[in-house]
């Protein structure tokens, strides 16, 4: 059956298996720490296996699913970064008659119509969860109910919520750690202002970030490698960047095919103008799954994340600059 996030809390009681699936990577975490939580999942009981180790775990996987806890409890299996080349495998252990253990499905984007969609789609017994990146509408309620909830915030400036919606949404994990670091600095004001939040923004200044995401999709080298050299001194995870990156190049997508601008804070609306000028969709398209590529060479080559994001970064910025150089002819 197909879930949205809010039939999650009660269903995933009553469910044997889920699939949270989507580009938000930050959401598709905290559910499934979620799920660890409402069912009140010891760490003995915890089994989980990525995808790279799914085929030579199977045996262990279904040895762990089928047999009682030792401990007392319920146990959990988590297989994360699942594909639809795994469908027939996961739906083996799913649907085991001698199952007695949660199995949650964690994965990235997946089409409609693949193995793993349409087995938890169409079965009541399992479910399907999507987690998108949150647009403008649904991150501003997260971020009045996140701040209201945990702070007794009473009031966002509309230039604060502006700001906050403009940077943030790509990863509800980076939402949620910027959430609770701006109620913190905020205390007893209750009231979350615009210096607030520049001075909050997450990890790292959001200057830095803006330098780096718009000065790379316009072309500009220097300012795009001296952005990125001060986010790797802040310690800012390279994963996170390219999370991020991911987010911001289907933006330049969505605005270049179907001239759907995101709302932009004034200071990067230029550079994001001039992206729009430089980059067809052929080249977004390609960028978009390089980006898959060094996500998945992060996890499996054990290369330096720093060494590969900015090797990554480089090629890209030195080729953003020659195709605005051949569009200008």
């Amino acid at each position: 059956m197909k879930w949205k996030e809010s039939d999650f809390k009660n269903g995933i009681k009553t469910i044997k298996s889920v699939l949270i699936y989507g580009p938000d990577a930050g959401q598709v975490d905290e559910l499934c720490d979620n799920a660890i939580e409402i069912l009140q999942i010891d760490r003995d009981n915890l089994f989980s296996v990525d995808s790279d180790e799914f085929r030579d775990k199977q045996d262990a996987l279904f040895a762990e699913g089928c047999s009682p806890s030792m401990f007392g409890g319920q146990k959990m299996l988590i297989i994360s970064n699942a594909t639809d080349s795994m469908a027939k495998q996961i739906a083996d252990l799913v649907f085991h008659p001698g199952l007695c253990a949660t199995v949650i499905v964690c994965a990235g984007e997946l089409r409609a119509g693949g193995g793993l969609r349409s087995m938890y789609e169409n079965d009541d017994n399992v479910a399907a969860l999507p987690c998108y990146t949150d647009d403008a509408r649904t991150l501003a309620g997260l971020i009045r109910d996140t701040l209201s909830a945990s702070a007794g915030i009473d009031q966002i400036t509309p230039d604060a919520m502006e700001y906050m919606t403009t940077h943030l949404g790509g990863d509800r994990g980076i939402t949620r750690g910027f959430l609770t670091k701006i109620a913190l600095y905020v205390g007893d004001k209750k009231i979350v202002e615009l210096d607030d939040v520049e001075k909050c923004l997450p990890d790292t200044s959001a200057s830095d970030i803006d330098d780096y995401l718009y000065s790379l999709t316009a072309g500009y080298v220097p300012q795009t490698m001296t952005a990125l050299d001060r986010l790797m001194y802040d310690n800012v995870e390279p994963n996170m960047l390219i999370r991020m990156l991911n987010s911001h190049f289907k933006k330049l997508l969505t605005a270049v095919v179907d001239g759907q601008l995101p709302r932009l804070f004034w200071k990067v609306s230029d550079k994001f103008n001039r992206a729009m000028k430089i980059w067809p969709e052929s080249e977004i398209d390609a960028v978009l799954m390089r980006l898959n590529e060094l996500e998945r060479q992060l996890r499996t080559t054990g290369m330096p994340p720093e060494v590969l994001l900015r090797d990554f970064s480089l090629k890209l910025a030195l080729k953003t600059t020659k195709m605005a150089a051949r569009r200008r002819k």
